[in-house]
């Protein structure tokens, strides 16, 4: 039997989590409604929250359905649908999928994987970001109560580790995106591309902190992620058309 990365029972294995992942959110919706009645919060409250909780979810979610659509040119619908329905994260699948298929000699949608492949692929994007869900209980007690030990004794020296961390993680993705850029020396340019798509994006991004700042619309902060997000992807076609 040939392997497809469009199989239905990818497809019905993808469900079958994704399924369970939505019963879990509404037993704890029903839980969470079931307790604001009980501390009093009328129905008309507890409406108006859902209704917003449930808007703000839309910008966040369009990021998810870009990710998915940029991955599937290589890995189809089931994994990239399992993997960002469930823990995963635009640019985590994306570098984890890259790596993997560099590793086999091979980029995102060059050719069809075969069946070891593709497990191959979805176990360095499955297993890797598990890391995340046993490391956060055994050190971030002792690492939060040590950031409170820090900011209480000096909170300039408490700010500027946080910041340190952050930086550091945004680097590591830096690092993916300037790999390439030497190959300008040896007369490709599509190394650059990468880069400016961030550029861009990253315009996209300060333009909307102006004007959340400047001209106080608050309401962009929730969709600024997604507006890069779907710039900087639009934008990679007239640069690599340029550049590549």
């Amino acid at each position: 039997m040939e392997f497809s990365v469009n199989s239905p029972i990818l497809f019905v294995l993808a469900g079958i989590v994704i399924a369970a992942v939505l019963a879990q959110s509404v037993f704890f919706l029903v839980k969470a409604w079931k307790r604001g009645r009980e501390i009093g919060m009328s129905r008309e409250k507890l409406k108006q929250v859902a209704v917003t909780a449930g808007i703000f979810t839309i910008a966040p979610a369009i990021s998810i359905v870009i990710g998915v659509m940029a991955l599937s040119k290589g890995l189809r619908i089931p994994l990239p649908w399992l993997r960002l329905s469930v823990i995963g994260s635009l640019s985590y699948e994306t570098v984890a999928a890259n790596n993997a298929l560099s590793g086999m000699g091979l980029t995102l949608g060059s050719a069809a994987l075969t069946g070891s492949q593709y497990v191959t692929v979805a176990i360095v994007m499955t297993v890797s970001i598990l890391v995340g869900v046993w490391l956060a209980p055994v050190v971030s007690k002792k690492l939060l109560g040590g950031m409170d030990k820090l900011e209480k004794r000096d909170k300039k020296w408490a700010d500027i580790f946080t910041n340190a961390m952050f930086i550091g993680m945004i680097a590591a993705f830096l690092g993916f995106i300037f790999c390439d850029v030497s190959d300008v020396f040896k007369g490709s340019t599509a190394g650059l591309i990468p880069v400016c798509v961030m550029l861009v994006s990253a315009l996209v991004m300060c333009l909307a902190g102006l004007a959340v700042k400047k001209l106080k619309y608050h309401w962009i902060s929730d969709y600024a992620l997604p507006a890069s997000l779907v710039i900087g992807m639009l934008s990679a076609i007239p640069i690599t058309a340029w550049l590549g």
